[in-house]
C-alpha cells in the first residue's frame, strides 16, 4: 500500500474506529481492560506505520488483525505466567482470528460500548473519563488535562473503572428494550457532562474546551445513527447543535468572556443552527416532549432572534415553565429565574432566587451568586450587585469567568458615590 493524496487525515479516522474495533475485540475476548489496551496499541502501530505507508485498503480490518494479534500475544503471556502453557495453545487455536479480518469488521457495537461505559456501577467522573477514553479515542493525558488533574490520577481513575466493569461481570451486549431505555438517560447524561465542561470549563485558563465539546457532538451524533427513533437523542444532538454555534462570538481575541446579550450576532454559525432546528422539528412531532428538546427549544429561540432585543421571553419562560416539571435541577430553576426578570422584571426573580439559596446543590455555586448580582443590576442595587460579582468571582474556578465577572464589579464600583465605596 502506498501513501495516497487522496487519503483521509489518520487522526479523526481512528478516532472514528476506535470504538467500532474495540466492540469488536471485547466482543471475541469478553476481557475490556486487555481490549482496550490492544486497541490502544494497535492505534499506536497505524498512527506510525498508515502516514509511511498509506492505507491499507480496509482501515478498520486491519486495525482488528492487529489487536486480535495483541490479545493473543496477551492472553499466552498470562497462561505462560500461570503455567499452563498447553491449555493457552489448545485455547489460542480456538481464538486465532482469522487472516482477513474484514467480516469482523462490519458490526459495529459502539451504542454497546457507550452503555458499558456510562453503567450505572460507575460514578459519574469515571463514566465520563472511560467513554472518552474508549469510545472517543482521547489518550489518557488529553484527558487528564481537559480536567486539570495529573496524568497518573487520571490512569488511576480509568484502571478502576475498567477493574469495576470487570468485578461487576457487565456482559457486552445491549441491554433488553426496557433496560436499555432507562440505561439511555445514563448515556445522553454522561455526553451532556462532556459537552458542556467543553462548552464552558469549570476550571483553567480557558473558557472553552474544543476537543471535549466536539467530541461529545461527535458521539451523540453516533448515538442518532444508531436509535434514530429516540426524541431524547436527537433533543440532546439539536440541543449542541443549537449551542455550539456561538462559539466564535462567546470570547475576545483575547479570550475574554462576552455575556449573550452582547455577542455579535453575525459571527453564530447560522447553517449549524439551521442543522439544530432540523433536528429538533423534525423530533417535536413524534412523540412526548423531554428534557433535552425542552432545552434545544429554548436554544432555538435565542438563536433565532436577529438582535437581543428580538427575543421571545415570554415563550422562553412558557418553556422553562414545562422544564422545570419535568426536572428538579437547580440550575433549571437558577435559568428560568433570568427569564421571569426578562419577563416580569428583577424584584420578581429575586424573590425566586431567595427560595434558591436553600438548596445545598447551589450553596457554594458562583452562578447562583453571578445571577443574583445580574438581577441586583437591573434592579438598580449596584452595591449589592458588587458585593455579589465579587463573591461570585471568588468561587470560579474559570479564569475567563472570574475576569468577567471582577470586571463587572470594577465597571458598576466606578458608579458608586465614593462615600458608599468606601463604606
Amino acid at each position: 500500500m502506498t501513501r495516497q493524496p487522496s487519503d483521509p487525515p489518520i487522526e479523526p479516522l481512528l478516532r472514528d474506529l476506535t470504538p467500532q474495533v474495540l466492540g469488536i475485540v471485547v466482543r471475541r475476548f469478553r476481557d475490556f481492560a486487555a481490549a482496550e489496551d490492544a486497541v490502544q496499541e494497535a492505534s499506536l502501530a497505524a498512527a506510525t506505520q498508515w502516514p509511511r505507508d498509506g492505507l491499507p485498503q480496509n482501515p478498520r480490518a486491519w486495525l482488528t488483525q492487529v489487536a486480535f494479534r495483541r490479545m493473543t500475544d496477551h492472553i499466552r503471556s498470562e497462561s505462560a505466567r500461570r503455567h499452563r502453557e498447553s491449555e493457552a495453545a489448545c485455547e489460542m487455536d480456538q481464538l486465532a482470528p482469522p487472516v482477513d479480518a474484514a467480516g469482523e469488521s462490519d458490526h459495529d457495537d459502539t451504542l454497546i460500548l457507550l452503555f458499558m461505559c456510562c453503567h450505572p456501577a460507575l460514578t459519574p467522573a469515571s463514566a465520563i473519563a472511560l467513554t472518552l477514553r474508549a469510545v472517543g479515542g482521547l489518550t489518557t493525558a488529553e484527558i487528564a488535562h481537559a480536567f486539570l488533574v495529573p496524568e497518573s490520577t487520571m490512569a488511576q481513575r480509568i484502571s478502576r473503572a475498567k477493574q469495576k466493569i470487570k468485578d461487576s461481570e457487565i456482559p457486552f451486549q445491549l441491554p433488553t428494550p426496557g433496560v436499555r431505555a432507562r440505561r439511555l438517560h445514563e448515556v445522553l447524561h454522561v455526553l451532556y457532562l462532556i459537552f458542556n465542561e467543553g462548552y464552558t470549563s469549570s476550571a483553567g485558563p480557558d473558557l472553552r474546551r474544543a476537543d471535549l465539546s466536539q467530541e461529545a457532538m461527535r458521539l451523540t451524533r453516533i448515538v442518532h445513527q444508531l436509535q434514530p427513533d429516540d426524541t431524547e437523542v436527537a433533543g440532546l444532538l439539536a440541543l449542541m447543535l443549537l449551542t455550539d454555534a456561538r462559539r466564535q462570538a462567546r470570547t475576545t481575541a483575547e479570550g475574554e468572556l462576552i455575556p449573550l446579550s452582547q455577542q455579535d450576532r453575525s459571527l453564530w454559525d447560522r447553517q449549524q443552527i439551521a442543522q439544530g432546528v432540523a433536528v429538533l422539528t423534525a423530533t417535536l412531532p413524534r412523540g412526548a416532549v423531554g428534557p433535552y428538546q425542552l432545552q434545544a427549544a429554548i436554544a432555538a429561540v435565542h438563536d433565532e432572534a436577529s438582535n437581543v432585543e428580538d427575543t421571545d421571553w415570554p415563550q422562553i419562560l412558557a418553556l422553562y415553565d414545562l422544564l422545570k416539571c419535568m426536572s428538579d435541577n437547580p440550575m433549571v430553576a437558577l435559568n428560568r429565574a433570568i427569564a421571569v426578570a426578562m419577563v416580569h422584571g428583577p424584584m420578581k426573580a429575586l424573590e425566586l432566587l431567595d427560595a434558591l439559596k436553600m438548596d445545598a446543590r447551589l450553596a457554594d455555586h458562583h452562578r447562583l451568586d453571578a445571577v443574583r448580582a445580574h438581577l441586583l443590576e437591573l434592579a438598580e442595587d449596584h452595591m449589592g450587585a458588587v458585593r455579589h460579582y465579587r463573591a461570585a468571582a471568588g468561587k470560579t474556578g474559570s479564569l475567563p469567568e472570574r475576569h468577567y465577572l471582577l470586571g463587572q464589579a470594577a465597571r458598576l464600583s466606578s458608579k458608586l458615590p465614593l462615600t458608599n465605596e468606601q463604606e
